[in-house]
């Protein structure tokens, strides 16, 4: 009796084995299971044979690939679907179609869960012929069908993407085929780009098709451009082509816009992507024109954007407006750069107007300046400014400030 129960559980530990066994079959070898030290061999080995012909077919040595690839599928390891898809790639690339679209489906078969089969899908319509778009319904396989049209005759292409465009797909679908038509340089896809940036029934699409024309850089799309700034009444479109200049680099077409614009906003805007690209001689000439102050606080705030510290501080310098003078001061805390310190230092000094000083302590606090402003606040004999500079210095943090709050409580 003894004995029987002792065999019960041998004989379930047994079979439990056995089940593991079979299951792990098609993953790995049993004795890998066993063994981690097989298995981290097993796996190295993988590894370096997947590594060796993935550099063979990036060779284009394919029939070398080939062979590589098959050794890694034989493996039936943690890389065999991978495997086993670039061996049809590899096929397909020296001439093999019919034999890579055999291992396509066996792969598919094989491995159905695979993250390689929406790929695989994909490859094979293209070798077969079939890869359009406009004909498949899941949406992760038309960005990948639009994909591999990138590398395909443009002639064919092309009125697939406009195709694409025209049906009913999603905004992410056609942002990808009017990315696809931008990197083309065929006339054909650039008349499509340009007849679907200046169409407004359908306006999400006609703000990408502007944007992806300044990434072309083109000389032609920088006069289409201009046309179509000029052209439109709706603020989003020319707003779409500020984004388009600043892709493309145009500051002299972004300049004229701020020069001539009548509407506020859009002036403003102008002014604003001048900043963003770097105008810092186009934003001082502009603030030399400029006659209000509205107009000039955003060319300060501008040229504090394109990093401007001496533009900054040659208005702050000559700026009669005070409330200019002012913006410009607190700007060169904010953007004024590693010479801001000194700069609002001096001016501290050689000014004798209490609201310029105001205004120079606060750009000190906003730069974190805080030795400096010990320093002003140890010379200062005018009350109301050193009550100015305490009042921020105990807003701030750092070893000069608390030694000179020490002081201040000791007096």
């Amino acid at each position: 009796m003894n004995r029987k129960l002792f065999l019960i559980p041998l004989f379930l530990l047994t079979t439990f084995a056995f089940s593991r066994m079979a299951t792990a079959q098609t993953a790995a070898p049993w004795a890998a299971l066993l063994d981690p030290q097989t298995t981290e061999k097993t796996n190295q080995h993988e590894d370096e044979a997947y590594t060796s012909a993935k550099d063979a077919l990036d060779e284009g040595q394919y029939d070398t690939a080939v062979k590589g690839f098959d050794e890694v599928a034989r493996m039936r390891g943690r890389k065999a679907d991978a495997a086993m898809y670039w061996k049809a790639y590899a096929l397909n690339k020296a001439g093999n179609k019919a034999q890579a679209l055999a291992i396509i489906a066996e792969m598919k078969k094989t491995y159905p869960k695979s993250n390689w089969v929406r790929e695989a899908d994909i490859a094979e319509q293209q070798w077969r012929g079939t890869a359009n778009p406009e004909s498949i319904s899941d949406e992760e396989l038309k960005l990948l069908a639009l994909q591999s049209l990138m590398n395909s005759d443009p002639e064919k292409a092309v009125p697939m993407l406009d195709k694409v465009l025209q049906g009913n797909n999603s905004p992410k679908v056609k942002d990808k085929a009017l990315f696809v038509l931008s990197q083309s340089g065929s006339d054909k896809a650039q008349q499509i780009l340009l007849t679907l940036a200046k169409a407004n029934n359908q306006p999400d699409l006609q703000k990408r098709a502007i944007r992806y024309m300044g990434m072309s850089g083109n000389s032609r799309n920088r006069v289409m451009l201009k046309e179509i700034y000029n052209s439109s009444t709706n603020a989003e479109v020319k707003k779409a082509v500020f984004q388009a200049w600043l892709m493309g680099g145009d500051k002299e077409d972004v300049l004229a816009v701020a020069r001539t614009e009548k509407n506020p906003e859009l002036r403003k805007e102008a002014i604003r992507y001048i900043g963003m690209m770097g105008g810092r001689e186009e934003l001082r000439q502009l603030y030399k024109e400029a006659t209000d102050a509205d107009a000039k606080e955003n060319l300060l705030q501008a040229m504090g954007m394109a990093g401007d510290a001496q533009g900054l501080t040659e208005a702050a310098a000559n700026e009669k407006d005070p409330r200019v003078r002012i913006h410009a001061i607190r700007d060169i805390g904010m953007f004024g750069g590693e010479g801001a310190t000194s700069t609002l230092v001096t001016m501290y000094g050689s000014n004798s107007d209490l609201e310029t000083k105001k205004a120079v302590v606060n750009a000190l606090f906003l730069h974190g300046a805080g030795k400096e402003m010990v320093a002003l606040a140890r010379k200062e004999t005018n009350p109301q400014m050193k009550h100015e500079l305490i009042q921020k210095m105990s807003l701030m943090n750092s070893p000069e400030i608390t030694d000179y709050m020490m002081e201040v409580l000791n007096k």
